[in-house]
């Protein structure tokens, strides 16, 4: 009886172990899964149709996906259809939950981002297409917007604009491999507006430009420069009427005919087009329909 008394002990001390082991093993599991990185792709056509990727070249403007964030932190991306559309979603990355502000970049001026900047936690961070998220810098908890118009300095490489929240704004040359320079002053009064983009040149002169909207509902386009210390001219107003919009965002040439587009989101979700003509007047055409509702179900478009 003693000796069946011990093998029974024995038995429940190994069967604790076991246990206690499975669930520090199951527990720490879980600890990696949620550490796991957040991870992006780039969003690319099928081959039947990846021709139109190859106007780009020629095309002086960028030509890329737009990629959109939901709440749960998935990624989507959208090439354009060739058709002046966009081609339907591709899940393309995971674990965006936090990033407050994303950004796409070209490294290498060849028409096409080469991965994306984020801000999460107040922490910059580069993300080059299949590759984990590398710090840049913190402190970027003080900028309410942070975007990548292109090629403001006049180098290859794009660079990045941020708005503080006393609504001055900052230019960071790119370096191409996703570090940055100091910041440099552009100006202040920026507050004004509640919507800031722009992916390359509007106007036809080779500069990358931007457009913001202000809280009327005015739109103005500010045209680049190529200066590092003045980057752009004084806003020319382009239009009224824009607060029936919920975002702004340009990815560049969406139909593409070489010149960059505007992309507007309706509060009621729906997705339209602005083509770009390249001019400083009448810069854009009357929007297109590209997506009839359920885009208001990302909280970041880019």
């Amino acid at each position: 009886m003693a000796t069946s008394g011990l093998n029974t002990t024995g038995i429940l001390s190994r069967v604790t172990v076991a246990a206690i082991t499975a669930a520090l093993v199951a527990t720490t599991t879980s600890a990696i899964a949620a550490d796991k990185a957040p991870s992006a792709e780039r969003a690319t056509k099928p081959a039947p149709s990846a021709s139109a990727f190859s106007t780009e070249a020629a095309a002086d403007a960028p030509v890329n996906a737009l990629y959109g964030v939901n709440s749960s932190g998935t990624m989507y991306g959208y090439p354009p259809n060739g058709e002046g559309g966009l081609d339907a979603k591709l899940e393309v990355g995971y674990g965006w939950n936090y990033a407050k502000q994303m950004t796409q970049v070209d490294h290498d001026a060849d028409g096409s981002a080469d991965g994306l900047w984020s801000v999460t936690d107040g922490t910059l961070q580069y993300t080059a297409w299949g590759v984990d998220p590398v710090n840049i810098g913190t402190g970027w908890g003080q900028y309410n917007k942070v975007t990548s118009a292109g090629n403001l300095g006049g180098a290859a490489a794009d660079d990045l604009l941020a708005r503080d929240n006393a609504g001055n704004l900052y230019l960071y040359l790119g370096y191409g491999n996703g570090k940055l320079t100091s910041r440099k002053l552009v100006g202040g009064g920026w507050g004004a507006y509640n919507q800031i983009t722009g992916k390359g040149d509007l106007t036809g002169d080779g500069k990358a430009d931007i457009v913001a909207r202000d809280g009327a509902g005015n739109l103005y386009l500010y045209k680049g420069t190529g200066s590092t210390t003045s980057p752009f001219s004084a806003k020319v107003k382009i239009g009224g009427g824009w607060n029936m919009f919920n975002n702004l965002v340009s990815v560049g040439d969406v139909d593409i005919d070489g010149i960059t587009d505007l992309i507007a989101r309706g509060t009621d979700g729906a997705l339209y087009l602005y083509k770009g003509t390249g001019n400083a007047v009448g810069t854009f055409k009357p929007r297109v329909s590209i997506g009839s509702s359920g885009w208001n179900t990302y909280r970041l478009l880019f």
